[in-house]
């Protein structure tokens, strides 16, 4: 065993210190406090296992963003994440790291959050007494910042103090933060106080061995780019994971407005581009079997119901039935049909149908009945 060549000189002088070197016994001439090691240091040791809030999908011990535009659902995701970790049930199907979680909400004020955990227990099988280790700050309609604005970097601010203690006290699992503008004080674009900005909330995963999802809202080219970025690139390239939680649409169409996917855009430690389906039922989220279509099934239904729109209001009658105004036919041949041609126009009429979204009206005297496609009013 080595020693420590200060502590001996101090303890008994330096005919010790030769006599421990003619032994090879001292560590080092002089105190490293360069905060640098040798990988030499690994030798033998057993390696550490990658750690995990969510295996593949939110790490621990560091900072993973979650993007979604407003009224997707997202704030809703990582509450029902945060009382599965509280509760040690499953998140969307998934297995997670039992704990305490910690809300921290400028998004919800307290009667939503109650409304939404009622859901949340009930779907879980759970009761709220059951989420005792699910700690909630509203901060909705006040200040929320946790970080100051300083001459050369970013302060933390009382609130991230607050923070900071409760996380202390509570020693937590997870930190959900809702949402990002409500938090950080500078201009998005700002590459080196975006970096500052996560390397406070990286602090907080490290100091207290915990995963720390921060919630966002990506800009309309995040959303167009399907990329659901916003602001700096600086935010992508800060943390370790990224998720997007987006809808189910094609140049903003839905066939179906309570579908969801929850896709991996950036994974430091696991596989990218993997997509979750998802539904919101019961005031929930829930898995899905298969992740919905957003390619041409979609676009032809946009499109059908575009031009149906449009003949409608020339006073134009297109039918079901195959005849010289048969809608797929009539549609494959109008300018705004984007490309899309019969067959795919022919399925989007039907699934049109199926969905209760157009209807068949039959008019007519009796001796010369006719059938015309007609929008269903309500049912876009």
């Amino acid at each position: 065993m080595g020693f420590d060549v200060n502590d001996l000189m101090r303890r008994d002088g330096p005919d010790a210190v030769r006599h421990a070197c003619d032994r090879s016994e001292v560590v080092s001439l002089k105190r490293d406090t360069s905060g640098f090691f040798s990988a030499a240091d690994f030798e033998g040791k057993s390696v550490p296992p990658r750690r995990w809030l969510v295996e593949d999908l939110i790490p621990d011990r560091t900072v993973t963003l979650v993007s979604g535009d407003g009224g997707t659902g997202k704030s809703l995701l990582t509450l029902q994440l945060a009382a599965a970790v509280a509760t040690g049930t499953k998140w969307i199907g998934r297995d997670v790291k039992a704990g305490t979680a910690l809300v921290y909400s400028a998004e919800d004020d307290r009667d939503e959050l109650h409304r939404r955990l009622t859901d949340i227990a009930a779907s879980s099988g759970v009761r709220l007494a059951d989420m005792e280790n699910l700690r909630l700050r509203s901060l909705a309609g006040e200040p929320a910042l946790l970080a100051n604005e300083a001459p050369d970097t970013l302060q933390p601010s009382p609130l991230y103090q607050a923070l900071e203690a409760e996380a202390a006290r509570h020693k937590p699992a997870l930190i959900v933060i809702d949402t990002l503008a409500d938090v950080f004080p500078s201009n998005e674009n700002d590459r080196a106080r975006v970096r500052q900005f996560v390397q406070l909330l990286v602090r907080l995963a490290i100091r207290f061995d915990c995963a720390v999802v921060l919630l966002s809202h990506p800009s309309l080219a995040g959303m167009s780019s399907g990329s659901g970025l916003s602001g700096s690139t600086a935010w992508n390239g800060s943390v370790r994971s990224r998720l997007y939680f987006r809808r189910v649409s094609d140049d903003g169409y839905e066939t179906d407005t309570d579908a969801r996917v929850l896709e991996t855009m950036k994974a430091n430690y696991g596989p990218t581009g993997s997509q979750i389906a998802l539904r919101w039922q019961a005031g929930v989220f829930i898995t899905e079997s298969t992740v919905p279509s957003i390619g041409a099934g979609v676009k032809a239904e946009r499109v059908f119901l575009n031009l149906l729109r449009s003949v409608e209001a020339q006073g134009r009658p297109v039918s079901p039935n195959l005849s010289n105004t048969y809608a797929p036919t009539v549609f494959a041949t109008m300018p705004d049909a984007e490309g899309v041609k019969k067959p795919a126009l022919t399925k989007a009429m039907e699934s049109l149908l199926s969905q209760g979204r157009i209807e068949v009206v039959t008019e007519g005297p009796p001796s010369k009945r006719r059938a015309r496609l007609k929008i269903v009013e309500g049912g876009e």
